[in-house]
């Protein structure tokens, strides 16, 4: 086995590598590597210290989008993740970026990590952020996104794209923080993300990641509750 993706299950970034290989048919074994704490030796795989990184053989990569782009030309043989053409491309690549950099700093930063990741080590929620980010701010993105996708069944074209794969890792960290998107005011949303939950490869990686979080809350509660 010459695939090793380097991460931590909970992150929206390994998880949509993950997914990406699974789709594909791919086989693979992931090392655990924490954020914010890696080792020393990975910081010679990638020297800013985040994840997901990934070795093939000799080749070392990181970032989860130039990760999956990497699988998509290399192995030509699998399931094509990003379209059929230049204009599919373009656009998945575009919904991909969307969901890394404008609903990871609400869905996973803001909710997931208040509500299970500061809490299971000691610190307390910001629930005022959690409630800015589900409020003010995640809105007007879910807004966008419902008119993207519409009444089609995925985001671009006929089948499974990597701009799915992106947005529904995103809507996981935000569900693992309590939270699920409104289905009255967002129903294509809603419909889409409860069909990617049930795709095998999702469920296949899920339950472990909801088991942890469910450990890391119980591991929260203990840590706030008074001596």
């Amino acid at each position: 086995m010459s695939l090793t993706v380097f991460g931590a299950p909970l992150s929206p970034f390994v998880r949509k590598v993950r997914l990406c290989l699974l789709e594909k048919g791919l086989d693979y074994q992931l090392e655990i590597v924490m954020p914010f704490t890696p080792p020393e030796w990975y910081l010679q795989l990638n020297p800013l210290g985040r994840i997901p990184a990934m070795r093939d053989g000799d080749l070392c990569l990181a970032d989860s989008s130039v990760i999956c782009q990497y699988l998509e030309e290399s192995y030509e043989q699998t399931a094509r993740l990003y379209g059929s053409d230049a204009v599919e491309r373009a656009q998945i690549r575009w919904l991909e970026k969307y969901a890394d950099y404008e609903l990871a700093p609400l869905t996973t930063f803001g909710v997931f990590r208040n509500r299970v990741l500061k809490p299971s080590s000691g610190h307390p929620c910001n629930e005022e952020s959690v409630q800015s980010a589900l409020t003010q701010k995640l809105p007007p993105h879910f807004d966008y996104l419902e008119g993207q996708l519409g009444p089609k069944p995925y985001f671009v074209g006929d089948q499974l794209s990597m701009a799915d794969i992106a947005f529904t890792c995103q809507l996981i960290n935000m569900e693992h923080g309590g939270e699920l998107i409104d289905a009255n005011r967002w129903p294509a949303l809603a419909a889409h993300f409860s069909k990617m939950k049930a795709l095998p490869s999702v469920q296949s990686v899920l339950p472990g990641e909801q088991r942890t979080t469910a450990k890391l809350i119980e591991m929260g509660k203990k840590a706030t509750q008074p001596s």
